[in-house]
């Protein structure tokens, strides 16, 4: 009899996580509201689900509970299959129109890890950085992203990545529940940066929401020399970089912000 905490192989936990997505997409609900229903953190499902951390017999019981569907019969099934058999791409690996009808192999050179930079909303002079994955979801047949390390980790996001061709920018979407954040930057640099806008609602007292906007930078973690996360007030290891990433932003312009009218 196998142990709650027995983990499952990367092959079986890639299959198994095929299949949530899978069941979210079928039944238009969002991750939070399963992790919910099956009692776990949204922390734990986004790292499964994510490839981040093996899939263990106690979390899939939960989620097979909460979907009331087997998620270990096409694991089992697929312990000695290669990854290239796991999980195909639905529809061709092309993303769906609404997102901009984009092949995976089209969009290959956005995926990475980015050091994500933005302004404080709330703090005059500081920058929150985070860490944001961009990669190809099999089972959603697009390009997701997925935040992390963020000091706030309430407010983690993830999401959908639009790449229309007539623009020339890419569209990060937050959708839970009809409530959007949008973030929209400019197609990479040759270098691999990019620049633009992120919009959302600012967080007041009580249950007040305040729409935002403000200046987001997205760098190639790997050209990072000693990425730092978290809240960066002036004097903090880091701090003038970002800054000056996020000037770029209004000095090139990658973006505009039109001031009120008087």
């Amino acid at each position: 009899m196998q142990a709650p905490d027995t983990q499952f192989s990367e092959a079986q936990s890639r299959q198994i996580a095929a299949l949530i997505r899978e069941e979210l997409a079928r039944r238009r609900i969002s991750r939070q509201q399963l992790a919910d229903q099956a009692k776990l953190s949204i922390s734990t499902l986004e790292k499964a689900l994510g490839g981040r951390r093996p899939f263990t017999l106690a979390t899939t019981v939960r989620l097979e509970e909460a979907l009331g569907v087997s998620l270990r019969k096409g694991a089992d099934k697929s312990a000695d299959k290669g990854a290239d058999e796991i999980a195909p791409a639905a529809n061709g690996e092309v993303a769906p129109d609404s997102l901009g009808a984009y092949s995976r192999r089209a969009v290959s050179w956005i995926e990475g890890t980015y050091l994500t930079v933005r302004p404080s909303f709330s703090e005059t002079d500081s920058i929150y950085a985070y860490r944001t994955q961009i990669a190809w979801d099999a089972a959603a047949s697009c390009l997701m992203f997925h935040e992390a390390e963020r000091l706030d980790a309430t407010f983690t996001q993830y999401g959908e990545v639009a790449v229309p061709n007539q623009s020339g920018h890419i569209h990060l979407v937050t959708n839970r529940d009809g409530q959007h954040r949008l973030i929209t930057v400019s197609r990479p640099m040759i270098t691999g940066e990019m620049y633009g806008i992120i919009a959302t609602l600012l967080s007041g007292r009580g249950s007040l929401l305040t729409p935002v906007a403000a200046p987001i930078a997205f760098l190639p973690i790997g050209k990072v020399a000693a990425p730092v996360f978290g809240r960066l007030v002036p004097g903090d290891a880091g701090y003038a970089t970002y800054r000056g990433e996020l000037r770029r932003i209004t000095d090139e312009p990658f973006a505009l912000f039109i001031a009120p009218l008087p």
